[in-house]
């Protein structure tokens, strides 16, 4: 049964002046699996505001955390945006949602397709030996519209070290251009070859799982790319290779 836990935040990590990330203490959450989410909100006079955030942290961590970017006139964000450390929270327990490698099928590539805060769970997912076990290739595809809002550099930096012959990266910039980053939206770069290209590895229906997650534009229109490509949306009932979270 769903309940509200009382967490006391650590930690911030202000990656700009828009994204964040908080860790918190939870000394009673229950045991989860990379790729979930919860809810995170904070106590009013009229109950709890909460909206749900998918957990960056890895289950075998001590603490929770979640990336966040506040909202113009969110009922939420902007709060959690002013937290500092021992400032209090409520989360949800348990964690929830099936962005889970437990529901994709195996195969010999997996890509990891994410805009902003929709890289969350894939970050707590490489965190786990589960993926690097059961994939031959890894692929990050991590898009942005500034340099700057591509946080956690130095745990990819840390997974290109240990798995560098399994592991690919793709930062993508859609409002600026960098060194060594493509230029664009996703849809587009999938269309054009361009992502492939600089993963060096095959996405196709053979070899291929796809995860996305983020911005519903994106994953709309990345959806009818891949489907053109010959994939389709992986469900129990009827297995495939796209499989997919929103973000609102």
């Amino acid at each position: 049964m769903a309940q509200w836990l009382d967490a006391k935040v650590t930690k911030r990590i202000d990656w700009n002046d828009h994204l964040f990330s908080l860790r918190f203490q939870c000394a009673d959450f229950p045991d989860y699996t990379p790729g979930q989410f919860t809810k995170v909100g904070i106590e009013q006079d009229n109950g709890v505001v909460s909206r749900p955030y998918s957990l960056v942290s890895h289950p075998q961590d001590k603490e929770l955390e979640i990336m966040a970017v506040p909202v113009e006139d969110g009922v939420l964000s902007p709060k959690l945006h002013e937290l500092q450390e021992n400032d209090d929270l409520k989360v949800m327990a348990p964690a929830t949602g099936f962005l889970v490698l437990n529901e994709v099928p195996d195969s010999d590539n997996i890509w990891l397709i994410g805009t902003g805060t929709g890289i969350g769970p894939f970050l707590s997912i490489l965190a786990d030996s589960e993926i690097w076990l059961r994939y031959k290739n890894v692929i990050l595809v991590y898009a942005a519209r500034h340099q700057n809002d591509l946080a956690y550099g130095d745990f990819i930096q840390q997974c290109q070290s240990q798995y560098a012959s399994q592991f690919s990266y793709v930062p993508i910039v859609s409002r600026d251009k960098a060194d060594g980053m493509l230029h664009g939206r996703i849809p587009a770069l999938l269309q054009s070859g361009q992502i492939i290209q600089q993963a060096a590895q095959p996405l196709d229906a053979e070899q291929s799982q796809v995860m996305l997650c983020g911005n519903p534009q994106m994953i709309e229109d990345a959806m009818d790319v891949l489907k053109s490509m010959g994939l389709k949306k992986h469900l129990r009932r009827s297995p495939g290779q796209i499989s997919q979270e929103r973000y609102w």
